[in-house]
């Protein structure tokens, strides 16, 4: 959300000349959701590893065009502005001063916390994303949606489990075989080569999940066609484990107290102080307020 910020909201002064159009953005986003939906408890997911290496060593090419250094025994180093790189520590540091959960988990990505969240939550969870990888944790019965700021905060959509099937022609339960089928270029996910979106979702509603697909194309009886058959077996070494890639984790050990929505900030001092000094008087004073209200 702080990179849509970035690249959404007009570049705004601090003092120091620092352009800090994320960190205001953010909290601007943050106080829009929170006073249309009330929410009782608000996490804000991170990544602390946004290339996981597990991911990588199951497929090099996960998000690999996104990598500006590689670096051995640590986290790649992913390509960030310099510009908006210096606000994330003023974001953390806000988000601190308010007292609103920021959770990760080393060697995971914000989109398993998010998954791990969202599972069992004892709750309705709405899950803000521009990301359509968790479409996949889309489940009525559960409670469990994706307020979809694919075309902006102010435009976001309610996805729930009939908007992924009007979407995709996929139930939300398959979407993560869905999208392992087609592919995605923005996390270099190839995909079976082609195979497209509507070929990977008449091959699920025939054959359920991938694991069926994969069965019916080793079939030599089963009704599969000889192209998509061919396709399928073609693409095995890259169905063996792309799977596991796509699919976000649901059981990661994290806290699940001190995620309550707070009424007033943690620290009124240190949020005055880094309002002045970074110019975010009017998104906190808007925060600020919401949370009160």
């Amino acid at each position: 959300m702080y990179f849509r910020a970035y690249y959404g909201v007009p570049e705004i002064l601090a003092p120091d000349g620092t352009n800090v159009n994320a960190v205001r953005g953010l909290l601007d986003y943050i106080a829009r959701l929170v006073e249309q939906y009330r929410p009782t408890h608000l996490a804000c997911c991170w990544d602390e590893d946004w290339r996981p290496a597990w991911r990588v060593e199951l497929l090099p090419t996960y998000k690999a065009h996104r990598v500006v250094e590689e670096v051995e025994g640590a986290a790649d180093v992913e390509v960030v502005p310099d510009p908006l790189e210096v606000q994330v520590p003023v974001i953390r540091e806000v988000l601190a001063a308010y007292g609103i959960a920021v959770v990760g988990a080393p060697g995971y990505e914000a989109d398993d916390v998010i998954g791990t969240l969202a599972t069992d939550a004892g709750m309705p969870v709405d899950v803000v994303t521009g990301d359509r990888d968790l479409f996949q944790l889309v489940d009525d019965e559960a409670g469990v949606r994706v307020l979809y700021i694919g075309r902006g905060v102010g435009r976001h959509e309610r996805v729930d489990e009939a908007w992924v099937l009007e979407k995709y022609g996929v139930a939300a339960r398959q979407y993560a075989d869905f999208a392992t089928l087609r592919g995605d270029p923005s996390d270099g996910l190839p995909g079976v080569p082609g195979v497209g979106e509507k070929t990977a979702a008449s091959l699920l509603r025939k054959y359920d999940d991938l694991a069926g697909v994969v069965a019916a194309a080793a079939d030599p009886d089963s009704d599969l066609g000889g192209g998509p058959r061919l396709k399928i077996k073609h693409a095995a070494d890259y169905l063996a484990v792309a799977p596991r890639v796509v699919a976000v984790a649901r059981d990661l050990d994290l806290p699940r107290e001190g995620l309550e929505l707070p009424a007033e900030p943690a620290d009124p001092d240190a949020l005055a102080a880094l309002s002045e000094r970074w110019r975010l008087d009017s998104p906190v004073e808007r925060l600020t307020a919401v949370l009160a209200g």
